[in-house]
């Protein structure tokens, strides 16, 4: 392999949320840079949260936190050894010092960083699982990125992983199902002297094969705590952009969904842009598809515009060497994605299932609650600006066990429910909400909300709750169903999950730059600041605590940001002793009721991290970094075990500027090897659980 060129500058952070232009391109097709879909005139939740200092008065103004540790730190990728990922610094256990904090949240912060490496905290160790290329399925060459192909990649662990969920294998001591996430791929990185304007058919297929889903058997070194893959097993398995994939569910069958190829309207060749997920009670895994519009070329109706859809050529060109890339001859193809996929991972033959009842649209994750009769109760938020949060309340009961007919039952759980959109309602006048941040009279931002029924899917058919929309139509334009019944606007909803343990449901809305401006949406009293470049954390409480009920309150949890600004508020704990966090994306819980949360382009300064925030207790609010991940990278996917925390590792090195001779990372082999993104694990050195 040629030499590599050196290290080129950091992220410039010209682009929202401070992520770079290539992330923008290759993730989301510039969505932040294009006019905003939702130009309906339904009331905006916005900003104000900026202002929530103080529930409790507690609020102090304070400089950033320095709580974290000098010796919490990472060693640089140059001096990575074996291909491992940076180990942290110190040896083993937590010293002579527990450190404070609430239960599963007691390790020393990491300190905000630039580090080229994943940065962990002092006591814990950490292991790359598996890259990029690595070889997953009988017969699948070794990773040569100078002679890769389709048919290798189709073999191998795919590009950019994003959810990641950790099943149990029975029977198989040590060992677990990974299964992951392959969001996008960034052809810049992958290719050497990539030409964006004229793609090869060859470079095409090989991003397809990197596209989609991996499932891949791991396997615990009890001395160590490292993870590895387990190449050849049985139910490894790789999906693609190729792949086959069932629709089910009241859009199957459909005319809005009937192409050339597949007239019947029931098969779909591949998923894309599968970002966050979630593990259902009943086994398997649910896979949302987040930014589909942008391999659609030549859009032309309202209803492409609505979802984003540009109206000429694509930024990979797929178009030229798949017509079904090409609106223009299959109109209908962009309406078979956008929707949230249940794959079997027990079950290596089946084909994966897109659940058209849980609607159409820019699905960031799919989180699982059950009724206390067993009914399913799914929360997912569309990704965009100015757009909506979701969940659907199944029908039908989960049945327990694995017998065949329990497992095919329950993967219909999702095809029969009613699909609602959430409505919020401050409960101070608007006159109070000026986005600035400043307080209302009553001293906090809180209110009331609705879920707003859309249509209702059965057995027999399915009917619309939209007045001039069929229940086919709501399915497929979930969009514009939200727009006609006045569903509130938020600040790019993403990962929204219930808390395992009190029940209380998190919204993770991750920034709105365009907040405020002229020709948008301003401030209301129910979601963040003007101009809001980091985000914010909303807490619901359902009715009687009940997931199927119809209403809930809400109040601010956590205004992202420096805590050293008084816009930001972190549940009315002290500001002098909390991490600064910048753009919350995707989260998880630990048993101990703690939320997780993974940043994507924090506007801080410094790098994309993994934090821990108590949710109750007298350090509700703490907030604490566990790790950072390297230059360029988003953190994704977090898995919280006792034991272990995973994280993927997303677009490491993209950066403006970057290419495979100009890398800004080398990340996690180091110079002279190509960045690859990839899974990371992370331990206490002295085997115990995490935080405690």
């Amino acid at each position: 392999m040629r030499k590599l060129l050196p290290l080129i500058g950091t992220p410039s952070g010209s682009h929202p949320g401070g992520r770079s232009a290539m992330t923008c391109r290759f993730r989301c097709g510039d969505a932040c840079l294009h006019e905003v879909p939702n130009t309906s005139s339904n009331e905006y939740v916005g900003d104000v949260i900026a202002g929530a200092l103080s529930r409790r008065s507690m609020m102090r103004a304070a400089a950033v936190v320095t709580v974290a540790a000098a010796g919490a730190g990472a060693v640089g990728v140059a001096a990575a050894p074996e291909a491992q990922a940076a180990p942290a610094a110190g040896k083993g256990g937590h010293g002579n010092h527990k450190p404070k904090g609430a239960r599963g949240l007691r390790f020393t912060p990491v300190a905000p960083n630039t580090a080229d490496a994943v940065t962990v905290p002092e006591g814990y160790r950490q292991n790359v699982v598996i890259r990029w290329g690595e070889p997953i399925l009988r017969g699948a060459p070794v990773f040569d990125p100078e002679k890769q192909s389709a048919r290798a990649q189709a073999g191998q662990f795919g590009y950019n992983c994003d959810f990641l969920s950790l099943l149990p294998l029975k029977g198989e001591r040590g060992r677990q199902l990974l299964v992951a996430n392959h969001e996008y791929t960034d052809e810049i990185l992958m290719f050497r002297d990539y030409d964006a304007d004229n793609p090869t058919r060859e470079q095409v297929e090989i991003a397809w094969a990197a596209h989609g889903l991996a499932v891949v058997a791991v396997e615990e070194d009890k001395r160590t705590g490292k993870l590895t893959p387990v190449t050849r097993h049985q139910l490894n398995r790789r999906l693609t952009a190729t792949s086959e994939f069932r629709l089910t569910g009241p859009v199957a069958g459909s005319d809005l969904v009937k192409t050339s190829a597949d007239p019947r309207g029931t098969k779909v060749l591949g998923t894309l842009n599968n970002c966050s997920g979630g593990t259902t009670p009943w086994g398997t895994t649910l896979h949302g598809e987040e930014n589909f519009n942008q391999y659609f070329a030549n859009g032309s109706s309202a209803t492409d515009k609505r979802y984003g859809i540009g109206t000429g050529a694509t930024e990979r060109k797929w178009e030229r060497f798949d017509k079904r890339f090409d609106l223009a001859q299959e109109p209908n193809e962009a309406h078979r994605f956008g929707y949230v996929v249940e794959l079997d991972p027990y079950d290596p033959d089946s084909a994966p299932r897109k659940h058209t009842a849980l609607g159409r649209f820019k699905h960031e994750a799919a989180t699982v609650r059950l009724t206390h009769d067993g009914r399913p109760v799914v929360y997912t938020g569309d990704d965009e600006r100015f757009d909506y949060f979701y969940k659907f309340v199944g029908s039908k009961k989960m049945r327990h066990g694995n017998s065949r007919s329990a497992r095919e039952h329950n993967l219909s759980l999702l095809d029969e429910g009613t699909l609602y959109v959430a409505r919020l309602t401050g409960d101070s006048p608007a006159i109070e909400i000026d986005g600035t941040g400043k307080l209302p009279k009553d001293g906090e931002f809180d209110g009331s909300g609705q879920w707003i029924p859309l249509a209702t899917a059965t057995a027999d058919g399915a009917v619309s709750h939209v007045e001039g929309m069929t229940a086919e139509e709501v399915f497929v334009f979930t969009r514009l169903a939200g727009d006609k019944v006045g569903a509130t606007k938020m600040d790019r909803p993403e990962d929204i999950e219930p808390n395992p343990v009190t029940g209380k449901v998190y919204v993770a809305l991750t920034n709105n730059s365009n907040r405020g401006k002229t020709g948008y949406a301003a401030a209301d009293e129910a979601n963040p600041r003007n101009a809001n470049k980091h985000g914010h954390i909303l807490e619901l409480t359902e009715r009687h605590n009940r997931p199927e009920s119809t209403s809930f309150a809400w109040s601010l949890f956590l205004v992202a940001g420096d805590p050293e600004d008084p816009a930001t508020y972190f549940a009315g704990f002290p500001k002098d002793s909390v991490s600064p966090i910048s753009c919350p994306d995707n989260v998880a819980f630990d048993d101990h009721g703690n939320l997780w949360i993974s940043t994507d382009g924090s506007a801080l300064g410094s790098h994309d991290g993994l934090f821990g925030v108590a949710t109750r207790g007298d350090r509700r609010g703490e907030l604490k970094q566990f790790l950072t991940v390297p230059t360029g990278a988003e953190t994704c996917g977090p898995v919280i075990q006792d034991r272990r925390v995973l994280v993927a590792v997303q677009h490491p090195g993209e950066v403006d500027g970057a290419t495979v001779d100009r890398p800004a990372s080398t990340w996690p082999d180091g110079p002279g090897t190509y960045v690859r993104p990839a899974v990371v694990a992370v331990w206490r050195a002295d085997g115990q659980d995490i935080g405690v």
